[in-house]
Order: structure tokens, then C-alpha cells, then sequence
């Protein structure tokens, strides 16, 4: 497959041929930075997990050359870190057993340029080939620029193509803002309780990270641990993980849909129901 970009990447852990990593791929993470896909899509990877029926491609949007730094990374240049964390990204793919881990390696500023049509069509071209039936990508709420960017050329990419490409389900998933916020009735809820030791090996590879500054190995786990006590307020656990997302399928079904209007009305459903809820008792 060629990219866009001419210094993007596919690789492939198990050594497998870049056509048959495409074409085993069932469910897709689409991710803005190194170790993004494994704090957010960790249910598809979990899913894929040792099975030869399900195989999870990672693709990695930006080249995480601008993130903060700290401790032994201090004195790294953007290309020391973006050497780096593509390097993580792999050993990630490698012990998440991906099918396959696409290295785009846009700089932030490509991405959040509305008028860059390169990252879209590389998004197409995978999904072309791949026919997942989930894909998996950042929530629309989310505080990051980047992130957000990515879920909408994510969103942009697929109207572009015909509606047999479309996965069965597109989920904007949680890592610069928690998705609790939401009304139950609007969270895709996904149950991550098992291989606790692959989440934390998963979230630990990135090393760039947590010894340059971020906690986000212990964050994520964290996270994880308070969405499965919290979310029901009547009843027991039901696992020691879980993860939300919001539903972003209605917006590539109806194409008509305005993107900012569908994520308005989740926060407008929210605002009803602590109104109703005061209402009610006071």
C-alpha cells in the first residue's frame, strides 16, 4: 500500500505480508498519537487478543514529535521523540499481537488543517482494504485539538466511501476527557476486566512517556477500575474494568448529520437530566 506520506510505515509484528495484515484486520483502532490506541481501543485489542478469528490493526495518525518531556527524555529533540515513540508503538503492536500497527507520521498541524485532504484518503485506502467491522477512534468531546481533529477526518473519511465499506460500529473512546459525564442511555460500554497484565504492559511500553513526565499507565488503569465501580449506583461490580465510548455510527449512516449538532445533543441530554433530577428534588 502506498501512503501519502512517504515516510509512513505499516508494520507487522508476526512478519506476516502487508496484504494479508489488511486483509485478516476485523477491527481497527484510529488513533492520534503513540500509545493513544492503547489507552482508548484496548477493548478491540483485548477482543483480538490470541485469536485467530479477530485481529486488531493499529493505525497512528501523527508522529508524536511535539509531546512534553522530562527526566532522562529532557534533552530530546522532536526527532529524537518521534524516533522514539514510533518505536514504542511497535513493541506495543508486538505484545498486543496486532495484526498490524500503520505508522502515518503527520505532524499535529497536517491533522488539524481542515484543508489537508492526505490524511483522509490514507484512512480510506486502509479502510478500503481492511472492511472492518469496528473501528475505533477518539471521542468527539475530547479536549485535545488532535484528537478530535482525527476523529473528524476519521468520520470525513468514511461519507467519502460507499456504505459496504462502513464498519458495523464507529466508537469515540476516552483519553483527554472521561466520558462518565454521560446519560447511560448514550455510553457504549465496553468490559476490559480480563488480562489486567496485558493492559498494564500495553500502557507500560511507553516509557517516553511515563518516565518524561505522565502517569499514563496508572491514569488509564485507574480510569478503567472507577468507570466499572461507578457506573451503576444500585448494584455490585459487575467487572473490575471498563471503558465508555460514545456511538458515532448514526453520523456515517446519515451523512446529513451535522457533527457538531450530534455531540451538542449528548451534552444537552446531560444537561436535562441533572435538571430533571434537581427538579425533582427540591
Amino acid at each position: 500500500m502506498k501512503f501519502e506520506n512517504e515516510t509512513a510505515e505499516l508494520f507487522v509484528p508476526d512478519g506476516a505480508s502487508a496484504e494479508e495484515a489488511l486483509r485478516r484486520t476485523t477491527h481497527i483502532g484510529i488513533g492520534a498519537h503513540p500509545d493513544d490506541l492503547e489507552i482508548m481501543a484496548y477493548h478491540g485489542i483485548l477482543e483480538c487478543f490470541i485469536n485467530q478469528d479477530k485481529w486488531f490493526l493499529g493505525v497512528t495518525v501523527t508522529d508524536g514529535a511535539g509531546s512534553p518531556r522530562n527526566g532522562f527524555y529532557a534533552s530530546y529533540s522532536d526527532e529524537d521523540m518521534r524516533r522514539v515513540r514510533r518505536m514504542e508503538q511497535k513493541k506495543a503492536a508486538f505484545i498486543g499481537g496486532y495484526s498490524g500497527a500503520v505508522l502515518l507520521d503527520y505532524p499535529s498541524s497536517a491533522v488539524k488543517d481542515r484543508t489537508n485532504w492526505k490524511v483522509r484518503n490514507d484512512l480510506k485506502k486502509i479502510i478500503t482494504v481492511a472492511k472492518p467491522s469496528v473501528i475505533y477512534t477518539h471521542n468527539l468531546a475530547d479536549k485535545h485539538d488532535t484528537h478530535v481533529a482525527v476523529a473528524v477526518r476519521v468520520i470525513q473519511a468514511l461519507r467519502e466511501l460507499p456504505k459496504e465499506l462502513h464498519p458495523q460500529k464507529l466508537c469515540g473512546c476516552e483519553v483527554w476527557r472521561d466520558l462518565d459525564w454521560m446519560i447511560d442511555e448514550d455510553k457504549v460500554v465496553f468490559d476490559v476486566g480480563t488480562h489486567e497484565n496485558l493492559a498494564a504492559a500495553l500502557t507500560g511500553v511507553f516509557d517516553s512517556q511515563i518516565c518524561g513526565g505522565k502517569r499514563y499507565d496508572l491514569a488509564t488503569m485507574g480510569r478503567r477500575r472507577a468507570n466499572a465501580t461507578y457506573y451503576e449506583t444500585h448494584g455490585t461490580d459487575i467487572t473490575s474494568a471498563m471503558i465508555y465510548a460514545m456511538d458515532l455510527t448514526p453520523l456515517i449512516k446519515n451523512p446529513e448529520l451535522d457533527i457538531r449538532e450530534y455531540v451538542v445533543g449528548h451534552i444537552k441530554r446531560f444537561s436535562e437530566e441533572v435538571s430533571e433530577r434537581l427538579r425533582r428534588l427540591t
